[in-house]
């Protein structure tokens, strides 16, 4: 794998569905081809979030016409999301491949990563020294807006729902919304559907996240502790459920039953942002943004993979700002002296050269675990 001056870096189009984000905006490709680099966009990898080819190449990249190009040519692979079935072929031994992977949630995605040979370099599992998903918290952020944003709309009766205004008016109460994990989704879920009125329930296991979330959060949200008792009691309330469960690396855990569903009222909304890791909710299944709900038992389910990509500008942008120092540093120094100086960067790798290296991943699918 070349160092330094001979890197390749290259970005193709994002072909999941309704996805807008690309993994790479001009200024990254400044950086990095002043760094003596060279960059490959694919045509129109930008369009989605306004960016054009022309902006591309005034800062230095070089535009190709096809995926295929860009998978041929370049040492790094940046992205946005994991690549779909069609671009499993294209992928290289010793490449690297640095994007959102979610493995845990996907079995067929884990195995042909594994058998094509490159470096998997997940965005989600990379943790700073302070315990943190620097590359994740941007995404979370915006999703978790998102989520009271999308489920304010399918509360509408014309989108399947209940006919709520989550804010409700003078003299008609508001919504309900229970958010199930106060992390960063579910802290801007909160803070969201406060402001728009909302009484607010957020419910996790850590008692000095609930201790912290109660400090700073306004009158009309509550903290609750996260077992399955206030779980079931809150549903009962629950016009608008926000699933915002992680755990990193691995799938993740069913809090809601299909046999809950019946304690939610009728034309209820669940938004399952956890969809990524499989979904906190068992009757949830990935939907996309052309499709984004189905019924289960009178509960609207609202399961959409890449709930980011739909503000693809914003999220291009808020993405970016946190990717672009490690591109430039896979590149700088190449895989192994990067890996070895950087401790984040390592624990983002998923699979290398065949082997699953994340332990949550490993455990999700019965493999076993090598080091980096």
């Amino acid at each position: 794998m070349p160092q330094g001056s001979n890197y390749v870096v290259g970005v193709p189009n994002e072909i999941k569905t309704h996805e807008s984000r690309v993994a790479l905006i001009p200024v990254g490709v400044e950086e990095l081809t002043r760094a003596g680099h060279k960059v490959l966009i694919q045509s129109g990898a930008g369009q989605g979030s306004g960016i054009s080819d022309e902006q591309y190449r005034q800062h230095g990249a070089d535009i190709v016409a096809s995926a295929a190009d860009v998978w041929r040519h370049a040492d790094l692979i940046v992205k946005v999301k994991e690549p779909l079935p069609i671009e499993w072929p294209l992928m290289r031994p010793g490449q690297i491949v640095f994007t959102f992977f979610h493995f845990a949630a996907d079995e067929s995605l884990t195995r042909a990563v594994m058998q094509s040979g490159i470096t998997a370099i997940a965005y989600e599992t990379i943790r700073d020294d302070k315990g943190r998903l620097p590359l994740l918290t941007p995404m979370s952020e915006v999703a978790g807006r998102m989520s009271i944003q999308e489920g304010a709309k399918f509360l509408e009766r014309p989108f399947e729902g209940r006919g709520i205004l989550l804010g409700g008016v003078p003299g008609v109460l508001p919504a309900h919304v229970v958010i199930l994990g106060g992390g960063v989704v579910g802290a801007n879920a909160a803070k969201v559907a406060a402001g728009l009125g909302a009484n607010v329930t957020i419910l996790d296991i850590n008692l000095d996240r609930l201790r912290y979330l109660d400090d700073v959060m306004p009158r009309n949200v509550t903290t609750l502790y996260s077992d399955r008792h206030n779980i079931l009691d809150s549903l009962t309330r629950a016009d608008l459920l926000i699933g915002a469960i992680l755990i990193p690396g691995a799938r993740a855990p069913h809090l809601v039953r299909r046999e809950d569903l019946k304690r939610m009222p009728p034309r209820a909304v669940i938004i399952d942002v956890a969809i990524d890791q499989g979904g906190c909710v068992e009757t949830s299944r990935p939907t996309t943004h052309s499709q984004p709900t189905f019924l289960v038992d009178e509960v609207l389910h609202y399961c959409v993979t890449n709930m980011p990509g739909a503000v693809g500008r914003t999220s291009t942008y808020a993405l970016t700002n946190v990717t672009l120092p490690y591109v430039l540093e896979l590149a700088r120094k190449g895989l192994e002296r990067a890996l070895i100086e950087n401790a984040a960067l390592r624990q983002g790798v998923n699979i290398h050269q065949g082997k699953v290296t994340n332990p949550a991943v490993a455990a999700t699918f019965g493999l076993e675990c090598a080091a980096v």
